[in-house]
């Protein structure tokens, strides 16, 4: 028998006594570590929105170099509130200046006077100067006050309340229209799996969450980014508070570009330039961690960006869970099930880093007898459970060993 097929036999046993050390008296396998779960304080949080609130800002006359932006970012409420303070108060000012005119010229002296001519036909008080500004600046006219041709002053204040008039008509339905048109609600039927987890695909320990569009008008030019968020300390004792790591689901390849028609899957491979290339079933509730997920692409109805977000603590990444298939073939068409969208189910996976199935068990020059003897281990391993009790763990293993032994020949 050659060497490496006795190693592999050896290794596999000493697999079956490890097993059977972490036993309970009852005969069901125990975790090799019992971990406490850490409360981990979100950074993102589930809906998307950013858990973080900023103090002391002194520099605040920067919102109002930006004004059109700061009046977008505001709630309704205030919104709507700006947006009728604006237009009453420049009613209000232009009336004051037509009233002051008039009074200034006599004009309030002369009311029913046909041989005066006033600088506004029809004008008597401070009321209808200000109905006479409302007809002024929203150009409806009425036809019953008007300015007459003997008055200057009042034909320069026409073409000044005309022009701000329009700017202010300009600046505020500009606004309140991109606040309707934000597309941030259509970020609302871009939907996140619940949970993310961790299992073997294609041979590679992978992280895995799925993502969905609810809508039937898709999202042109979608893209999907992930960061770890983890504070760190360098080697020269630097503490950085939740640090931002890329996480690649696919940026080499191409495969962070969707088209999300239906559901899908995004994978992350767990490999050496993977965070988590060091990180075990055991060590991963012990981890302070935060996977912030992030979609882009255009709306296709309107052309505008926009962006979902969401995240996972590390009590939302189950490991040893795939996800359950929501797609199914109808009669002409496929048919997506979104009932089972966030729905997983239990798999056989490594409970080791992938430093470890990478330097002990899953080695990529192992002959691929040795990756056929595993999975032959695991189909004959019919009594699988979330705790295997010891005659399953020894079925498993001895399965896998004496099947690669008789494949080396």
């Amino acid at each position: 028998m050659p060497f490496h097929c006795v190693y592999f036999v050896i290794h596999y046993t000493a697999l079956v006594i490890i097993q059977v050390g972490t036993l309970s008296p009852t005969g069901i396998m125990l975790p090799l570590q019992s971990a406490k779960i850490i409360k981990i304080q979100r950074y993102v949080r589930k809906d998307g929105k950013c858990n973080v609130h900023h103090g002391n800002v002194r520099e605040t006359y920067r919102y109002l170099t930006d004004i059109f932006t700061t009046l977008v970012d505001l709630k309704w409420r205030f919104n709507l509130l700006i947006f009728v303070m604006v237009y009453t108060v420049t009613w209000l000012f232009f009336g004051m200046i037509w009233w002051l005119i008039a009074y200034v010229r006599g004009d309030m002296d002369h009311i029913g006077d046909s041989t005066w001519t006033p600088c506004v036909s029809n004008l008597n008080g401070f009321v209808s100067a200000f109905l006479f500004s409302i007809e002024t600046e929203t150009t409806i006219g009425y036809g019953y006050r008007v300015i007459t041709d003997k008055c200057p002053e009042g034909i320069i204040l026409l073409l000044v309340q005309s022009v701000l008039g329009s700017i202010v008509n300009a600046f505020m339905v500009g606004c309140m229209f991109v606040k309707i048109s934000q597309p941030k609600k259509r970020a609302e039927t871009l939907v996140f799996s619940t949970n993310a987890v961790i299992s073997m695909r294609d041979g590679k320990l992978c992280l895995m969450f799925r993502v969905g569009d609810l809508r039937n008008s898709h999202i042109v030019e979608a893209s999907i980014r992930a960061k770890l968020i983890k504070s760190k300390q360098t080697k020269e004792g630097e503490f950085i508070p939740l640090n931002q790591t890329d996480i690649n689901v696919g940026y080499y390849t191409g495969d962070d570009r969707l088209f999300l028609v239906s559901p899908l899957i995004i994978s992350h491979e767990i490999n050496q330039q993977s965070p988590f290339w060091e990180i075990s079933k055991a060590q991963l509730p012990k981890e302070e961690l935060e996977i912030v997920v992030i979609l882009e692409g255009m709306v296709e109805a309107t052309g505008m960006t926009c962006q979902a977000r969401s995240s996972y603590i590390t009590s939302e990444i189950l490991w040893g869970y795939r996800f359950t298939p929501v797609l199914t073939l109808e009669d002409g068409f496929y048919e997506v099930d979104y009932n089972s969208f966030h729905e997983t189910y239990e798999t056989n996976t490594p409970v080791y880093s992938a430093k470890e199935l990478n330097g002990k068990f899953l080695i990529p020059s192992v002959p691929n007898s040795y990756t056929r003897a595993l999975r032959l281990g695991k189909a004959h391993d019919s009594c699988f459970s979330p705790h295997p009790t010891v005659i399953c763990s020894l079925q498993r293993y001895i399965t896998a060993a004496f099947t690669y032994a008789s494949e080396c020949k």
